[in-house]
């Protein structure tokens, strides 16, 4: 068979690959100014004027460190094991991206006669697709930190590797109750299904807080950054990397939290859906504008997100690492298997008309 002989929707292509470019860039812009949110955030909590000097209020600030990281000299340890020591951060970094593949950030638009949906890939295992692409991080930071060829690194990629597989079983759990009442593994039907009705933060308080801890966990974020615990490691995982090599490592680890944020607020808080108003309706009398509403108003659920993954790195000082692996395995699976069971118990009530 030919390419010439496949049915190809061109148009439909085009526009998938449009809407790649859009996210991924959107997400990496995000992403260099969330390390200047952070840095803000950080110098309120702490009552200091944070960075002010690069440009109006410091908002160039982000950009005078990409430049600076671009120009650095890039330095590959002679002992490093050099392909894979490149290896690492592009594969973090890849990782963190095709996250943004199945989230839906919003409804849909009518451009050209054509109707537009703004999720790149509405499959129905959209759950696992995360799931799986989550796990390939992992990759990255084991990678990265093994083919540096440094007793500190290594420990710091065992660390996160560890840390990885204790909280992803807890995340797991969470969310097979969020599927219990959905029906579906993906995240637009999960979406449209809170639209119709309450938010799953309603009916899923518990599950929600053992995904929002997971998710600290997952990101190496404060109080669970025990794979770059300056203290005990020097600079964790990424020690031996310089220049655009350690930018990947950042990059990928705030584009993991913008990221989670999306997927949790996607889950829990009804997504791209407008509180206290029928979207549909809306569509009827606005068009085009409710879907930039829409994309909006995710956003802003995130940027909450954001907020508070930095209120918490500049708030709350860092486990030790037997308490971190006790906090998994002996406080967030139990939670979690018991919020499965009486969800699961509940929706078989409800399907039996709430009779036994």
């Amino acid at each position: 068979m030919t390419l010439l002989s496949l049915n190809i929707d061109w148009i439909l292509l085009i526009e998938k690959l449009a809407l790649i470019a859009i996210v991924v860039f959107a997400s990496l812009g995000i992403a260099l100014y969330t390390t200047f949110g952070e840095r803000k955030v950080a110098a309120i909590l702490q009552d200091r004027p944070g960075p002010n000097r690069a440009g109006p209020f410091g908002l160039l600030q982000p950009l005078a460190d990409g430049v600076k990281m671009f120009t650095k000299e890039d330095i590959i340890p002679s002992s490093a094991s050099k392909w894979l020591f490149i290896l690492g951060p592009g594969l973090a970094m890849t990782a963190s991206l095709m996250t943004c593949a199945v989230i839906p950030w919003g409804g849909t638009i009518e451009l050209f006669g054509r109707t537009i949906s703004l999720q790149i890939a509405d499959i129905n295992i959209g759950i696992l697709y995360i799931f799986a692409v989550v796990s390939l991080g992992v990759y990255g930071i084991m990678i990265g930190g093994w083919a540096s060829n440094n007793k500190f690194s290594l420990m710091a990629a065992l660390r996160g590797a560890s840390q990885a597989i204790s909280y992803e079983l807890a995340m797991g759990l969470s969310l097979i109750a969020v599927l219990m009442l959905s029906g579906s593994l993906s995240l637009g039907d999960i979406v449209k299904q809170q639209q119709a009705g309450w938010w799953n933060i309603v009916y899923q308080p518990l599950g929600f807080l053992i995904f929002f801890i997971c998710a600290l966990a997952e990101c190496n974020r404060t109080p669970f950054d025990l794979p770059e615990a300056e203290n005990e490691l020097n600079f964790g995982y990424h020690q031996e990397y310089s220049s655009m090599k350690l930018g990947f490592y950042l990059f990928a680890e705030y584009i993991n939290m913008i990221m989670s944020s999306a997927v949790m607020a996607s889950l829990y808080f009804g997504g791209y859906d407008i509180p206290f108003v029928n979207d549909a309706e809306l569509q009827t009398h606005l068009g085009n504008w409710v879907a930039l509403f829409q994309v909006g108003t995710l956003l802003i659920k995130i940027v909450f997100f954001i907020f508070l993954f930095m209120w918490i790195r500049w708030t709350i000082p860092r486990f030790r690492y037997d308490q971190l692996m006790n906090l998994g395995w002996k406080s967030m699976i139990p939670l979690a298997l018991v919020n499965m069971l009486v969800t699961g118990a509940l929706v078989l009530l409800k399907m039996n008309n709430w009779h036994f």
